[in-house]
């Protein structure tokens, strides 16, 4: 009797050590299957990492990114802080309006003058805040425009991220931005311009060199070189010098066709 005990023991000990082994088993199988899925969400989320590095990859020290931005969210709302401070939107609705866009609009008939944009371009203005370049374009013949900012002014500025453009690939013929330095990722930046220009479309930045930029700006460009770097499917139209609010240099790029 207490043999066939000790036996009923033994087998039950057996019973239990092989479905422990049963579960670990599923378990690391389970694990292993899970990891790509988990993988791949993670990559869904560029936009929202810790910022820690001060300088771009691909530019060395020609291209620096200002530290101080603990996340994304953290940097969205620094430019929000501009963007709704409502002493510059008084200015920009009055005093600015017809200024900026006689300025936009010289800057705009060049670029018809090169063949470059014309009447029946689609355009985007990125950073457009209340849309004086969006009016010029619009004023000058270029109908078909619209402007996006994180905060939309109706009807010349829809809402968007310059980060993750709301727009499907091979959108705008034109492309036209005098914020490039208030991005915090100017790789995505460039990269979300190429995906929505069709192929032999053109990009057209106002941008700031070897000066400082305002205490809003997210990066701070010494040389048109890194600039260049970025536009992997452009060709470099021309480069010049300008004098556009603060802005001194153009640089205008056409996408490649293939």
């Amino acid at each position: 009797m207490q043999r066939e005990m000790k036996t009923s023991s033994t087998h039950h000990q057996i019973n239990k050590h092989r479905s422990f082994i049963i579960i670990l088993k599923y378990f690391f199988i389970s694990l292993f299957l899970s990891l790509p899925l988990f993988l791949f969400l993670l990559s869904l989320q560029p936009n929202h990492r810790t910022t820690t590095t001060t300088t771009t990859t691909v530019s060395g020290d020609l291209l620096r990114i200002r530290p101080g931005y603990s996340s994304y969210e953290n940097y969205i709302q620094r430019q929000l802080n501009k963007t709704l401070n409502p002493k510059l939107r008084q200015i920009w609705t009055t005093r600015d309006w017809e200024r900026k866009i006689k300025v936009f609009s010289q800057f705009f008939d060049q670029l018809k003058r090169q063949n470059l944009l014309s009447n029946d371009s689609k355009a985007l203005c990125i950073g457009a805040r209340v849309g004086q370049e969006v009016e010029a374009l619009r004023r000058i013949g270029v109908s078909d425009s619209v402007g996006i900012d994180l905060v939309p002014y109706p009807p010349l500025v829809v809402k968007g991220d310059f980060h993750n453009q709301p727009f499907r690939n091979g959108t705008f013929d034109f492309e036209f931005s005098n914020v490039f330095d208030h991005a915090l990722f100017p790789e995505k930046f460039v990269a979300e311009i190429e995906r929505t220009l069709r192929p032999g479309g053109v990009c057209a930045l106002h941008v700031s060199i070897s000066k400082r930029a305002d205490k809003y700006s997210a990066n701070d460009l010494y040389s048109s070189e890194p600039l260049v770097k970025l536009f992997k499917g452009s060709d470099l139209v021309h480069l010049k010098k300008i004098d556009g609010f603060g802005l001194d240099t153009e640089v205008v790029f056409r996408k490649r066709e293939n």
